[in-house]
């Protein structure tokens, strides 16, 4: 206030010194005193005028501020809601300035976090988009719309983690299967033939969808092939017993039964 006093009281004494010059200015030239008493009118007229709309443009810095604050506070309500958040309280001792920095830091602070949350909410979902296509399950059950809380966002990042776990678990049951299938088939001199058969075999893994039915199917086509190797392997076995037995019957020699059993 001090300071401010004393720039008030220069500024009086530099319009009493413009006036005074102004004055020996007049009288120099010779204008009468009416005409005088008129440019003084007008000189008065100049700094209220320039004084009432320094004044005016203050005020409107007030309103601005002031609606600021406002526009600040509404938004504020709206946030806190969104992001489920207790009401921001605001310093009602601080100045008109202050108040609005301070609010407006805040919407800044809480747009960042929703803008944060929505992003994480996207990124999930597009992880969980390419999860429910391998396999074949639903979506998690979430609001794409709202707002996500943090325990929103956590449950949903825990129930990822256990899909990518059931993914992997799934994907090394698939692996371990196929090889054994290939094997199998190899082995029976077996050519796929059924669109599932060779999806099996097809060297893009990644392509085999993992779902619950997918891999029921696998094990039931593995143990269908293993029921064939070892009814192939029964039926050797009987066809041989019969073989010596009538080598026997027949009394074939040694050598002659050595030579035939390499086939």
């Amino acid at each position: 206030r001090a300071l401010s006093e004393v720039l008030a009281a220069e500024a009086v004494s530099c319009l009493n010194r413009a006036m005074a010059a102004l004055r020996d200015i007049w009288e120099e030239i010779g204008i009468p005193e009416e005409q005088r008493l008129e440019r003084t009118d007008v000189v008065k007229k100049h700094i209220k005028s320039l004084l009432d709309m320094m004044v005016a443009e203050e005020e409107n810095l007030k309103e601005r501020l002031l609606k600021s604050i406002a526009l600040c506070r509404k938004e504020l309500d709206t946030l806190c809601r969104e992001l489920q958040l207790d009401p921001f309280e605001v310093e009602e001792e601080s100045t008109i300035l202050q108040m609005e920095k301070n609010l407006r830091t805040r919407v800044e602070v809480m747009l960042k976090q929703k803008r944060d949350r929505k992003q994480e909410l996207k990124n999930l979902q597009e992880q969980d988009r390419d999860l429910c296509d391998i396999l074949c399950t639903t979506p998690f059950c979430i609001d794409s719309n709202a707002v996500p809380s943090l325990e929103d966002l956590d449950r949903y990042r825990r129930h990822l983690a256990s899909l990518t776990a059931e993914k992997e678990q799934r994907r090394e049951e698939f692996v371990s299967s196929k090889r054994q299938i290939i094997l199998l088939m190899e082995e029976l001199d077996h050519t796929p033939d059924t669109s599932f058969e060779r999806d099996v075999v097809c060297e893009d893994e990644e392509a085999f969808c993992l779902s619950m039915d997918n891999i029921a199917a696998l094990q039931n086509l593995l143990q269908q092939l293993e029921a064939r190797r070892s009814l192939n392997e029964a039926v050797c076995t009987e066809l041989r017993s019969r073989i010596v037995a009538l080598w026997e019957r027949l009394q074939v020699p040694v050598e002659e039964r050595e030579s035939s059993a390499v086939h």
